[in-house]
């Protein structure tokens, strides 16, 4: 950092420098005398958080592979050098340079999860750029967000100038052109760039677009302002996935939550759970070809010296190559003492065959994900997993030698009971049960069964986006009866239970279906202290009452009422693909209880396909 003052007074004086200072292996440097555009990341968490982003590396690689261009990053500041920041003047700044993030032509925030959305305000605050849009002019940056948030981008369009739906490799080169093109020509104004910025596919300016609302608050209607802005938007897919990908990824001087290599082995999920936004809105499937993936693997490993590489996807069993790129890794680094670690797989032969391997199965636990407890609710949300497959699969892996097992469950689907919740105490019992009959001798101990629920919330693009959500107190009551199902259980000694706060989640449920009239809840809650809400420990929910009280929002409007599938939802504008039919007839088929096949099984017209050439490849 340039300023030594700085570094000195305030860097020694909060918890973790590192998370400031910048320099980090395969870091980019470049001379400002050389560019044309300069452009900052932003990850609206903490940076051991936003360091484990792979869509920031991607997108950061791509950005400095331009000569005109630099892209910088910028975190969110953690709570004390926050408040250092705000006492002494600091404007944010970004980790290559130094500079203040204020004096960059753009400021890219990734839209993670919603529970950052407060974060976002904070980011903007501390770099001294107007929070609200309307409040800029020509010496601030353009303001854009992206991520999957991003598909419902209406709670926060007032905070935004654009919006980029899909996936980042696509269009953005198109916008830089644009910027430098309209800036070489003497002509540039904020508005015409961003006039000319709504022209270009998958952009979405919320300045151009009006909203009416009916008597009962739903939306009346959704329009431009413009004869030459689109009605909709459509989502950019990358087509050619071996075009972009950071072989020399940035490696932190601290810990950070995920320390390793990522690869994405493909994009994109065949699977069609209906509670799942990412299974719908990356869409369709595509897979990365063997021979990129073994030559990235080892670029990554020796660009970094990882002691680990981390095989990413929605669901990693599917891909058509995992057991070659496996096997090349267990031969090429093993004896290199490189981990191999691989999430989002089913629980087969192979799989456990693949994890004896690359595993220390006395200290590592299987996951598990049923999601549901009964059949019945299995079936409702599509999951394709019977009871049998379950206990066979977790019979093959006490056999192999695990006796830790993770399993995920959500509460307050659609159409649930308490006979079904019971269920999942009875399943993580049936999987004690089934250890146990392995004889002493041969068992590693005891078993050690964790169950997990997480609440459910009801996503834009998902076939339960019209479903209603379960109030807070419901879901406590729906935890307290499963935790004394499990007490009831025989094998109650092995099985433990934990769950998410469910004040926690129905907040987010309001922003992930919410309209734009919560901008100024968002506002409140932030002037009032809220950050970091996704950390339960600094979660305020007395003080978010309060910002729905103050601006007349009354939260359970977005959350606990069934939409008529007639209602225009906040991000109708938005075409993934998949169409509005596909998703009322999973809506239907959930209710009936109706399974729909895989992808590769059938293809059930779901109208994702129109984005590659010739179709889906199945």
């Amino acid at each position: 950092m340039h300023n030594k003052a700085l570094e000195k007074d305030i860097l020694l004086s909060v918890e973790k420098p590192a998370r400031y200072i910048g320099n980090e292996v395969n870091m980019v440097k470049k001379n400002l005398s050389d560019i044309d555009i300069r452009f900052c990341m932003c990850f609206p968490d903490v940076y051991e958080i936003g360091m484990s982003h792979l869509g920031i590396q991607i997108l950061y690689d791509m950005f400095n592979k331009r000569n005109d261009t630099y892209c910088e990053r910028v975190y969110s500041p953690w709570f004390d050098m926050d408040k250092l920041m705000r006492k002494n003047n600091i404007p944010l700044f970004a980790l290559e340079t130094g500079d203040p993030v204020k004096v960059f032509d753009f400021l890219g925030i990734t839209l993670q999860y919603e529970m950052c959305y407060t974060n976002i305000l904070q980011i903007l605050d501390l770099a001294q750029i107007p929070l609200y849009s309307s409040d800029r002019n020509e010496a601030h940056p353009i303001v854009i967000g992206g991520g999957p948030c991003a598909y419902n981008p209406e709670p926060l369009a007032d905070f935004f100038d654009i919006f980029y739906i899909g996936e980042g490799e696509t269009v953005y080169n198109e916008l830089l052109d644009t910027y430098i093109s309209l800036k070489k020509s003497g002509n540039y104004s904020r508005i015409e760039f961003l006039r000319q910025a709504s022209h270009i596919q998958g952009l979405y300016v919320p300045m151009f677009y009006e909203v009416t609302y009916n008597d009962d608050n739903t939306i009346s209607s959704f329009n431009p302002r413009y004869y030459d802005v689109p009605a909709r938007v459509v989502k950019q897919v990358a087509t050619d996935m071996e075009e972009y990908y950071p072989k020399k990824p940035l490696v932190p001087y601290i810990k950070v939550t995920q320390d390793r290599a990522v690869l994405e082995i493909m994009r994109g999920c065949i699977r069609g759970c209906r509670f799942c936004q990412a299974g719908m809105i990356y869409r369709p499937l595509r897979e990365r070809d063997i021979d990129f993936l073994k030559n990235a693997a080892t670029e990554m490993l020796s660009s970094t010296g990882h002691e680990e590489i981390s095989l990413s996807s929605l669901s990693s069993s599917d891909c058509s190559t995992l057991k070659d790129i496996v096997y090349f890794l267990i031969d090429e680094f093993m004896q290199k003492k490189v981990n191999i670690s691989l999430p989002s797989l089913r629980i087969d032969a192979f799989s456990l065959d693949v994890m004896s391997k690359v595993q220390d199965v006395r200290k590592s636990s299987l996951t598990f994900a049923p999601e549901a407890g009964s059949q019945r609710m299995r079936d409702v949300i599509n999951k394709g997993l019977t009871k049998e497959v379950i206990l066979d699969g977790a019979m093959e892996a006490f056999k192999g030698g695990w006796n830790r097992v993770k399993l995920y469950f959500m509460l307050g689907l659609p159409t649930e009971t308490y006979d079904d919740i019971e269920e999942i105490a009875k399943l993580a019992n049936d999987i004690a049960t089934e250890y146990y009959t392995i004889p002493k001798e041969e068992r590693n101990g005891k078993v050690n069964i964790v169950v997990s629920t997480s609440l459910f919330v009801p996503k834009p693009f998902t076939p339960f986006q019209w479903a209603a959500m379960n109030e807070a107190d419901v879901f406590t009551d729906k935890k307290g009866f499963l935790m004394t199902k499990v007490r009831e259980q025989l094998n109650q000694k092995s099985i433990r239970y934990n769950s998410h706060d469910s004040e926690l989640s129905v907040l987010e449920g309001v922003f992930a279906r919410g309209d734009r009239r919560l901008s100024g809840v968002l506002y409140s809650a932030y002037k009032k202290g809220c950050m970091y809400d996704s950390w339960s420990e600094y979660f305020k929910p007395e003080l978010w009452d309060e910002a729905f009280l103050e601006n007349d929002i009354d939260p359970s409007f977005y959350t606990s009422r069934e939409r008529s599938i007639n209602e225009i939802l906040p991000w109708d504008f938005i075409d993934i693909g998949v169409t509005k039919e596909f998703l009322i007839k999973e809506y239907e088929n959930a209710k009936a209880a109706k399974v729909t096949p895989n992808c590769r099984e059938k293809c059930s017209g779901c109208g994702a396909a129109k984005f590659l050439e010739g179709g889906c490849r199945f």
